[in-house]
């Protein structure tokens, strides 16, 4: 394995990893399209920026970048606020409006300078090793693994030191503004940080990326666990393997890095949407089945324990007589029974159905609640 090839591994790797954290709280309030927009219009601030210091290294772009990311989501908001439109209308009419006057300005000032949005959508992390960071004369690698690990620490710090305020604002903002937490100025602290992490990542990795890795290993961790910090720290490992593996797959069909790590991302969302322990669709189905034919032995239990001790019991117990008093075809009614005698709660007596001490107490816990 190559140097260059160890440098874009990292590179995606902590730029997953940093775009995974702010991901976390716009998956939960529900807010993951925002991601969407401001990775979009945050091109018109490096635009504007470029027109004022004419340099695409200054830093000034990342402010200016930033800045349009908030007027973003404050254009937005102010849409919402008229309540002639929702959010979701509000996000379609603002970012299409300023990310087409950052193309427009792009082809009609900035042509013939590297700026072009094919690689703002798409990126190229294969890139990303030859924008050298050099240090009083001395080369200390690519400038993206720099630039994305500071953001990656600023997101940590952020989401550590007002954890508190983050998690109450994003489950009951109005109890957070009866306790005095500021949820509005919380909001635009987070919007101002998912626009820094955005403004960071795509000119690495692109746009489309930039939203798969905000919003998709966090909607895969939101499907295996209910804690939060659970829920950072499986959003990071999420989008790390999607990383790892997205770069092997495109070593291997010799395609595009940022395209197959979007596609890992997906692949590894799919997986969890499928298998998910609690929440996934096949655990789902099982869950429900399994139900299905416990509520049918307690059905049968209770049948028996209803008609127990009285005259009508020898013919009540028969099996035939349940396709006529419990409706069941003969092939569930047998399934019905053995299930019930593996579990204890029945056995056979001269062709009868009798109940296990077990399954008279089971019987009587469940008709006493």
């Amino acid at each position: 394995m190559t140097s260059s090839q160890i440098e874009i591994q990292l590179i995606a790797i902590i730029t997953a990893a940093a775009c995974a954290l702010p991901g976390v709280i716009l998956v939960l309030r529900r807010m993951a399209m925002m991601s969407d927009a401001i990775s979009h219009t945050v091109l018109l601030g490096i635009v504007i920026g470029f027109f004022l210091v004419g340099d695409l290294n200054s830093p000034i772009l990342i402010f200016g970048a930033a800045a349009i990311g908030v007027l973003t989501v404050s254009l937005v908001a102010l849409l919402e606020r008229t309540r002639l439109v929702k959010e979701d209308a509000a996000i379609g009419l603002v970012f299409p409006a300023l990310f087409s006057i950052a193309v427009i300005l792009i082809s009609r000032y900035a042509g013939d300078v590297h700026l072009d949005t094919d690689a703002v959508l798409v990126g190229e992390l294969a890139f990303a090793p030859f924008d050298r960071l050099i240090v009083f004369g001395r080369d200390i690698g690519p400038r993206g693994l720099y630039v994305m690990l500071g953001i990656l620490l600023f997101n940590t710090l952020f989401i550590t030191i007002f954890y508190k305020e983050l998690k109450i604002t994003t489950f009951d903002a109005g109890l957070a503004a009866a306790l005095g937490f500021a949820p509005t100025l919380m909001h635009y602290a987070l919007m101002s940080l998912v626009s820094l992490t955005v403004v960071g990542a795509f000119d690495i990795v692109g746009s489309i990326l930039v939203v798969a890795l905000i919003v998709t290993p966090p909607a895969a961790a939101y499907l295996l666990t209910d804690d939060l910090g659970r829920m950072f720290v499986l959003s990071v490992l999420i989008g790390a393997l999607s990383a790892l593996s997205g770069y092997w797959l495109a070593y291997g069909l010799d395609a595009s890095i940022a395209g197959s790590i979007a596609t890992m991302t997906g692949v590894i969302f799919v997986l969890v949407f499928l298998f998910a322990p609690d929440k996934g669709l096949v655990s789902s189905a099982r869950r429900r089945t399994r139900q299905k034919w416990e509520f049918a032995q307690t059905m049968l239990a209770i049948h028996l324990f209803n008609h127990e001790n009285t005259p009508a019991a020898s013919e009540e117990s028969r099996f035939a007589h349940l396709r006529e008093h419990l409706r069941w075809e003969d092939a569930f009614a047998n399934q019905v029974v053995k299930r019930a005698e593996n579990a204890k709660l029945i056995q056979r007596n001269n062709g009868a159905l009798e109940l296990t001490d077990h399954g008279r107490q089971h019987a009587q816990i469940t008709l006493t609640n």
